[in-house]
């Protein structure tokens, strides 16, 4: 390509394609080769990675890589639009690849059908340019605003739930991390998860398309309007944005003036221990002031209630979630979390109960309900009937 080339090197097809980003001024064929140049990374594929992806294939992003390790769930597709009804039991990423591919075949897709975890996240994340976030989970949150600073490349934040969806960009020059705004994670079963509390489908759609949006302002190099630097909530019942202003914490751990983490750490375990503790230093409710609930593997319940003395089973979802699948042929009871505190009186095991959900996070809340009245061992089921159908019940459905 010749410095004097006014198309930078695009092709007769790629004219057509981007004609109307090249007639802006702020794209143009210049801004159309830097998309072309560039490799993003997508953590996750599920509903604000959906919405990112299609766009920024769609804008013609060189390189596109989509590390997820699920597959394709009949639950996903109220919200994960870069899937179809025809993809369900398949692995996320390949689908992903298929409808990226098919949308813009000029697009190089790399599919990491792996959990993104501490042994491999720097060398994914230094692979790419930019790294757009859409995981659901504090764990891989943290992990890549780590490696993310730890190899220098900027992410886009995105979180969503039931009605209310985040929008940040972190790892700018001077500008804040992710634990400048949140020093550590909440307590575990503090905040809970879509599964629980549940999301508004086009909720990601608009989130994943604004992550899409910074993303390509930042590779065309509008780094002024992006959102670095700001914190944007959306409120989609209300139709509301608000703006919260963010700085570099100079006492930050990572990116301070002394930071202490220089490394990965176990993420899983430091999102799980319970012993949180905000800035100013003082021990919040489900730290080690409060009790730590026993966490059950799925086989190793299998194994108790396979045994002797097994213990009582305690569902703690909503009505409808227990209609369509339970455990009442292993002896469940059902009690909703939100009605527990007023029926502890109505239960009775001798040997013990196991608490579950759908994913965990309702059933630990449960759990420590039980665990303070101190009536009884209490588990909580790791995973929740996920993990049992995952690992013991194949053929058990989840609502």
């Amino acid at each position: 390509m010749s410095a004097d080339d006014p198309l930078h090197g695009l092709t007769p097809t790629q004219v057509r394609r981007y004609a109307r980003h090249l007639s802006l001024p702020e794209v143009g064929p210049g801004g159309q080769r830097r998309l072309a140049d560039a490799r993003v990374l997508l953590v996750g594929a599920g509903g604000l990675g959906s919405p990112a992806a299609l766009y920024l294939a769609a804008a013609g992003v060189g390189t596109l890589g989509i590390v997820d390790p699920d597959r394709v769930e009949l639950s996903n597709l109220q919200r994960q639009i870069v899937h179809g009804t025809g993809a369900v039991g398949r692995p996320k990423v390949a689908s992903a690849a298929d409808r990226l591919r098919d949308l813009n075949p000029e697009v190089q897709v790399e599919p990491h059908p792996v959990r993104l975890d501490s042994s491999n996240a720097l060398e994914l994340v230094g692979a790419y340019d930019l790294v757009v976030d859409g995981s659901d989970n504090f764990a891989t949150r943290y992990l890549v605003n780590d490696a993310c600073r730890l190899t220098g490349r900027p992410w886009v934040y995105g979180a969503i739930l039931r009605w209310e969806g985040q929008l940040s960009l972190f790892g700018a020059p001077g500008g804040p991390c992710y634990r400048c705004l949140f020093r550590e994670p909440p307590p575990p079963g503090l905040i809970p998860g879509c599964a629980e509390a549940g999301v508004v489908g086009v909720l990601p759609g608009i989130v994943g398309s604004l992550q899409a949006l910074e993303a390509i302002k930042w590779i065309l190099g509008r780094r002024e309007g992006t959102v670095a630097g700001r914190l944007l909530i959306f409120d989609a019942l209300s139709l509301g944005f608000r703006e919260i202003r963010l700085r570099r914490d100079p006492a930050c751990p990572l990116c301070g003036d002394a930071p202490t983490i220089t490394a990965l750490m176990d993420y899983e375990h430091f999102c799980a221990t319970g012993e949180t503790r905000p800035a100013g230093g003082a021990e919040v409710e489900g730290g080690s002031t409060g009790p730590q609930v026993p966490q059950l593997e799925p086989e190793e319940l299998r194994a108790m209630l396979d045994g002797p003395a097994p213990p009582a089973l305690l569902d703690v979802r909503e009505g409808w979630e227990w209609a369509v699948s339970n455990l009442e042929g292993r002896g469940a009871r059902h009690i909703p979390l939100a009605d527990l505190p007023d029926r502890l009186g109505e239960l009775s095991a001798p040997d013990g109960v196991v608490v579950y959900c759908r994913s965990g996070a309702r059933s630990h809340r449960a759990a420590r309900i039980l665990l303070r009245a101190g009536l009884f061992p209490v588990w909580n089921l790791a995973d929740g009937l996920e993990g049992w159908a995952r690992t013991v019940d194949p053929h058990l459905p989840v609502a």
